[in-house]
């Protein structure tokens, strides 16, 4: 009869072992990777005189906020610069989607010769290095009239985004069983309909997840629009420099501006982190 205080055998016991120093190895390694963070929100705190100083020790204070938001006398103008990369980013999203949803479906069900390398060249706007790009765009940009415009903006963003949206959805569209639309024709629906409604359903959680990547990849750009805007369509990547001119440098409200610019992101990934999960594990990672 076996006892109850029996022993762990060496290989059990071994594993243990190593289970356990790879999580302090992760919780090592998580804290290193949120140093950064911490330090961006502890100097966001601190006033112009401990804004230089290494000290823990002081009294937090929120002026810094106050003041990039435009809440007393130093005429900020953030609000505004972060409701335009809220429109630029947005905008680039949904016009990635529009297009890049079906490009990644008919790259996912027909192939013809050269549509491999096609993809590719699609791939390549996005590695592409942005400063190869930037004067040739500027000058069109002052020629066509879309300088330090919205829809500029969008733009060109969008040549960011989409080719994202397009490989990953693709590796969604290619994991999902063409049988369940030749099944819905069958049943009587047109090519369309079992487009809208059997494959694009399928594919949400994907088409969640390369939106939030979409998003931030969008939000964080910072060429683009530090050399085809001016004020007018200028974003908060970009807006956050004015605080390093003048005759004083100031740390503090950079730091504030960084937090307050995360926020977006970091809350759009709470919101959809069910279907973010999900979409990374079941299509995306496998490509």
């Amino acid at each position: 009869m076996p006892t109850t205080n029996e022993a762990p055998r060496p290989g059990r016991l071994r594993r243990f072992v190593l289970d356990r120093l790879t999580d302090a190895t992760l919780l090592v390694y998580f804290a290193f990777a949120l140093l950064p963070v911490l330090f961006i929100v502890l100097l966001s705190l601190k006033t112009n005189a401990e804004q230089t100083t290494t000290h823990l020790s002081f009294a937090p204070t929120f002026d810094n906020y106050r003041s990039v938001l435009g809440l007393d006398d130093t005429g900020s103008s953030y609000l505004r610069f972060f409701m335009s990369s809220l429109i630029t980013s947005v905008g680039a999203v949904l016009v990635s989607l529009a297009i890049g949803i079906p490009m990644a479906y008919a790259a996912a069900r027909y192939r013809f010769r050269r549509s491999e390398d096609l993809m590719f060249m699609l791939l390549s706007f996005r590695f592409a290095p942005e400063l190869t790009v930037i004067i040739p765009l500027a000058v069109l940009y002052q020629q066509m009239g879309l300088y330090d415009t919205h829809v500029g903006m969008i733009w060109v963003l969008q040549l960011v985004t989409m080719p994202l949206v397009v490989w990953i959805l693709r590796s969604f569209f290619q994991d999902m069983p063409a049988e369940l639309e030749e099944a819905a024709l069958l049943d009587g629906y047109t090519r369309r309909q079992a487009f809208f409604r059997v494959a694009l359903p399928l594919v949400s959680p994907g088409i969640a997840a390369v939106s939030l990547l979409a998003f931030i990849f969008a939000w964080n750009n910072f060429i683009f629009p530090f050399t085809l805007t001016s004020g007018n369509a200028q974003t908060v990547t970009v807006s956050t420099l004015a605080f390093l001119g003048g005759n004083q440098v100031r740390f503090n409200l950079v730091a504030a501006g960084a937090v307050m610019a995360a926020l977006p992101p970091l809350i759009l990934a709470l919101l959809i982190q069910r279907y973010l999960v999900r979409g990374l594990s079941f299509g995306a990672v496998k490509s």
